[in-house]
């Protein structure tokens, strides 16, 4: 068996694909994800090292997660009892078994990766978070599910308000003009499933990018009926 090897250095800059350890001993946590033995990096931040987990600081779009957000995340991690779960955060984001699953479950018999696997992709809420910024997520919500399909987008966090729109005008906007489902997490990250996926993505990308300019809505509105 290969030998467990730390390659990167806390606060070292890296970019996408960067190869951060190497060996089972360490944790991939958000920003990071596992290829095989090796923990790599998922995007250009800074590295940050937590006893076991290896996470990647995004230099820009930070997400601090608070209690009560519904965030969408990517299981990168399995272990006996519990989840590690990519929500976009520099901070550790743990599902333990018994907030995902309403019933009992003996581990001894049962590989847990049958209800979510790596990769999966999970739309969860936020149930604590410790004064180290450790987050605890629940699936015990009755908005919380898996998500099958469709595609994810990240955006700048502080852009989400902007997206949903008062009272929810702006996103049932885009629901209504391409046909697709969209679920937006307060971490910044979009899933959308539907045939005109594309249309609503860049409908998305264009209030990110114009989010504080005046008559946003109408030109939206322009977008998606041309684009229909």
């Amino acid at each position: 068996m290969e030998q467990a090897m730390l390659l990167a250095k806390e606060r070292q800059l890296v970019v996408p694909g960067e190869v951060l350890a190497k060996g089972f001993e360490w944790l991939p946590s958000a920003g990071c994800y596992r290829a095989n033995n090796e923990i790599r990096a998922k995007q250009l931040g800074l590295v940050r090292i937590k006893e076991r987990f290896i996470g990647v600081i995004p230099l820009a779009g930070v997400y601090v997660p608070r209690p009560g957000d519904g965030v969408i995340g990517v299981v990168n991690d399995i272990q006996p009892t519990f989840w590690i779960v990519d929500i976009n955060s520099p901070y550790d984001s743990i599902l333990q078994l018994g907030e995902a699953v309403g019933e009992y479950v003996d581990t001894t018999k049962t590989d847990i990766s049958v209800y979510y696997d790596i990769g999966d992709v999970i739309y969860a809420k936020v149930m604590a978070v410790s004064r180290s910024k450790s987050v605890q997520l629940t699936m015990n919500d009755y908005r919380a599910k898996k998500l099958i399909g469709g595609r994810l987008m990240h955006i700048t966090p502080s852009k989400v308000p902007r997206l949903i729109g008062r009272e929810g005008s702006m996103i049932e906007l885009i629901k209504n003009k391409t046909g697709c489902q969209i679920i937006v997490g307060q971490n910044g990250v979009v899933w959308l499933k539907g045939e005109k996926e594309a249309l609503a993505a860049k409908a998305v990308l264009t209030i990110e990018a114009e989010a504080h300019t005046e008559g946003l809505t109408d030109r939206i509105t322009k977008l998606l009926e041309e684009g229909v």
